[in-house]
C-alpha cells in the first residue's frame, strides 16, 4: 500500500482548519502545514493533528510556499489540500481505496475540485488537478498566483472529489484585492508576464468589473498563442463575458465561436448559443446546439466543467424548444432526461404536470 503526505499552506484559516484536517487525517500517512503568518490560532490547532508544523516568511509567491511544504514530505505520494478544501466521508472511503491500489507507475493521479453545488448539493461547478503526485519525481509548483504543479510520465484519472468551501465575504474580499495587488506590484517591477500570467491576470481584472482593461489582456493572452487549450477556450468564454456585461452581443457571439478555434465546443458554449437562438424563436438552430452539449463528452477534461451544461440543462431547454416546433414526443423524451438529473427542480415539476394535463406523457 502506498503512504501519502498531506501538504498545506495556511494563514489564519482556524475558523475551518479542524474540519479541513478531520475529513483527511484518515487518508493520510503524515500531515504537513506551512504557516505563512498567521495571527489567529491557526498553528495552535495544526499541532494538535501533527507535529510537522514550520514557518515561512510570506514573499507574495504560492509556489515559493508550496514547495516549501512539498520539500518536508517523506512518504510515497504527496496530496495537497488548502485550507478551504475538505475530503466528504465518501470521497475519503474512494481515497483510501485508491492508495490500496495505487501502482508504482503512477505519476499522478487527477482529482476533481468541486467549487460549488446546487441548491440539491450535486456538483455544480468542478474542475480537475493534479493533487496527488510521486514525491520522487520532485515535481515543482510554478506562478506566483494562480500556481500549477509541472506534471509529466503516467497521468491517471480517478472519481475522487475534493469540495471547495466558499470563504465567508470578507476572506474573498481580501483574496480577490491580494491577487489582483500581487500582479500589479510585477507589472510595476516590470516583470514580463508568461502567456499563463496574462490568462489569470486577465481574470483577475474581470472579477474586479474592468471589463475593458481585461479584454486587452485576454487577447493579449490568445493572441501570444502560447496558451493551455483549456485556457485558451476560457479564455474566450470569459471574453464573452466581458463584452455580455457591457452589452456588445455582437462581439459576445464572436467570443464564443472563437473557442472552436481550439477544440470541439463546450457544452456551455453550446448552451449559451442555443439559449441565444432560443431567445429569438429560431428553435430549429436552438436544438442544434443543445443536443451538441449533449454529445461531446468532456469527463476527462481538465479545464472547468459546469455540470448544468452537458447534463440536465440541455435536455431541459431541448424539451422546450421540440414544444415549440410541435414535436411532442421528443419534448417528453428531453423531459425524462432531464429529470434524471433534477427530479425536485420546481421547473421540471411544472413540465411534469404540464404533460400529465395535456396526455401527452
Amino acid at each position: 500500500m502506498q503512504q501519502i503526505s498531506a501538504c498545506m499552506i495556511v494563514k489564519d484559516e482556524a475558523d475551518i482548519l479542524e474540519e479541513t484536517l478531520d475529513s483527511i487525517k484518515e487518508a493520510c500517512d503524515e500531515i504537513i502545514i506551512v504557516d505563512t503568518g498567521s495571527t489567529d490560532n491557526t498553528k495552535e490547532i495544526a499541532k494538535k493533528y501533527t507535529d510537522r508544523v514550520y514557518d515561512f516568511e510570506w514573499v507574495d509567491d504560492f509556489s515559493a510556499a508550496r514547495n516549501t511544504a512539498y520539500s518536508y514530505a517523506t512518504k510515497d505520494y504527496i496530496f495537497f489540500m488548502d485550507a478551504d478544501d475538505y475530503l466528504p466521508k465518501e470521497e475519503r472511503k474512494k481515497l483510501l481505496q485508491l492508495k490500496e491500489n495505487l501502482d508504482d507507475s503512477v505519476d499522478a493521479v487527477t482529482i476533481f475540485t468541486v467549487l460549488s453545488v446546487d441548491e440539491f448539493g450535486n456538483p455544480a461547478f468542478k474542475y480537475r488537478r493534479h493533487r496527488l503526485s510521486k514525491r520522487s519525481n520532485n515535481f515543482k509548483w510554478h506562478g506566483t498566483v494562480h500556481e500549477y504543479l509541472a506534471i509529466s510520465g503516467t497521468i491517471l484519472h480517478s472519481d475522487i472529489a475534493v469540495y471547495h468551501r466558499v470563504p465567508n465575504k470578507k476572506k474573498r474580499t481580501d483574496k480577490k484585492h491580494r491577487n489582483l495587488k500581487i500582479y500589479e506590484n510585477q507589472l510595476q517591477n516590470g516583470e514580463v508576464f508568461s502567456p499563463r500570467d496574462m490568462f489569470y491576470y486577465a481574470n483577475e481584472l474581470k472579477d474586479h468589473a474592468e471589463f475593458e482593461k481585461a479584454i486587452k489582456r485576454y487577447n493579449q493572452f490568445l493572441d501570444s498563442k502560447k496558451g493551455w487549450i483549456e485556457d485558451n477556450i476560457r479564455a474566450c468564454i470569459y471574453l464573452a463575458d466581458c463584452y455580455m456585461c457591457l452589452g456588445n452581443h455582437q462581439r459576445e457571439v464572436e467570443s464564443l465561436t472563437r473557442s472552436f478555434v481550439y477544440d470541439t465546443p463546450r457544452p456551455e458554449v453550446s448552451c449559451r448559443l442555443g439559449d441565444m437562438y432560443k431567445i429569438i424563436n429560431m428553435y430549429d438552430k436552438a436544438i442544434l446546439w443543445y443536443r451538441l452539449a449533449i454529445e461531446v463528452d468532456v469527463s476527462d477534461s481538465l479545464g472547468f466543467q459546469l455540470e448544468q451544461y452537458s447534463t440536465w440543462y440541455p435536455h431541459l431547454q431541448s424539451c422546450v424548444c421540440y414544444w415549440q416546433i410541435g414535436n411532442k414526443e421528443l419534448a417528453y423524451k428531453h423531459h425524462l432526461k432531464a429529470k434524471e438529473y433534477r427530479q425536485h427542480d420546481k421547473r421540471i415539476q411544472y413540465n411534469e404536470q404540464f404533460f400529465t394535463n395535456t396526455g401527452n406523457e
